[in-house]
């Protein structure tokens, strides 16, 4: 696991630190290949530079967020971006995180993709990756 995505989750309360642990390494051990970081000051996991999930500590939970997930079709993932194809769910407990749902969403998250590396260059406009 990254270190500062480490040092990240060790910040929460207990029960949010078990819960980014987890999230954190269903991402590593499922996502192979992406590259994470601490991003706007939280976890992130990029395939070629395109932010694909993260998670950050909100008043809610913890929200587990994947960017183009708005596409997935997943009834779960209901907290749905207004003006981007983002797509979330919060956890406030670990015991609520299925690892199935969890592996089938990162699967989707790498073959449905918006380019959202090059929304600035755009002047927001979102494309679809193919």
């Amino acid at each position: 696991m990254n270190e500062e995505i480490r040092t990240y989750n060790l910040q929460q309360s207990p029960t949010d630190t078990e819960i980014c642990q987890l999230l954190a390494t269903i991402i590593d051990t499922h996502l192979s290949g992406a590259e994470s970081k601490i991003w706007h000051a939280h976890p992130v996991w990029f395939i070629d530079g395109n932010p694909i999930v993260g998670y950050s500590k909100q008043k809610k939970g913890i929200r587990l967020m994947f960017w183009s997930g708005a596409d997935f079709d997943e009834p779960a993932l209901n907290v749905v971006g207004g003006k981007f194809k983002d797509a979330s769910i919060f956890f406030q407990s670990p015991n609520t995180i299925s690892e199935n749902d969890m592996i089938r969403w990162l699967q989707k998250a790498t073959t449905i993709q918006w380019d959202y590396k090059n929304l600035i260059k755009r002047k927001g406009k979102l494309e679809k990756l193919k």
